[in-house]
């Protein structure tokens, strides 16, 4: 999993979209042994509104995306098995844009908006690494069916318990 910003042909989560292997365009890393690489990442934008009192609003837009010329497979090797662990890698970056949405939705009305939102995001973008890092490592990068079948319970899970929070079309 990697996290890649500035990138056109970004296919944004969607609960009624899975990816395919087309959709992974990059070129194989033929010095690894992964069979595959998804990359994916949050957009973040907000914008403030101001009085002279100081910041009296703001808007936010969180979306989870796939970068499909930074995620690449190998197509002798790549399965629907395999596929499906890279899904869960995009799943997990949802996840993580809805409890970005969740922890900006709330935030009091203040003049360090700007720092605050910034530092939720740099510690969702840790927390969204870490759990990547996790799920591969325990998963063994899915040759583990068992902790493959866990991590995708837990990821699902978790979405339905944020679903108020979920990418919109």
């Amino acid at each position: 999993m990697l996290l890649c910003q500035g990138e056109d042909n970004l296919i944004p989560w969607s609960e009624t979209y899975k990816l395919s292997w087309q959709d992974f365009e990059g070129q194989p890393n033929a010095e690894v042994d992964a069979v595959a690489t998804t990359a994916s990442g949050i957009t973040f934008r907000y914008s403030t509104t101001h009085n002279s009192s100081g910041v009296v609003g703001y808007k936010s837009t969180i979306k989870a995306h796939f970068y499909p010329k930074k995620s690449w497979y190998k197509p002798e090797r790549a399965t629907n098995y395999i596929l499906s662990h890279e899904q869960l890698h995009f799943d997990i970056t949802e996840l993580h844009a809805r409890k970005f949405r969740l922890l900006v939705e709330d935030l009091p009305l203040s003049n360090n908006l700007k720092q605050e939102m910034e530092a939720i995001h740099k510690k969702i973008i840790e927390d969204l690494s870490k759990m990547q890092d996790t799920y591969d490592a325990e998963s063994s990068f899915s040759r583990i069916p068992e902790q493959q079948a866990k991590w995708q319970k837990f990821v699902t899970a978790e979405l339905q318990k944020l679903e108020a929070y979920k990418s919109k079309a």
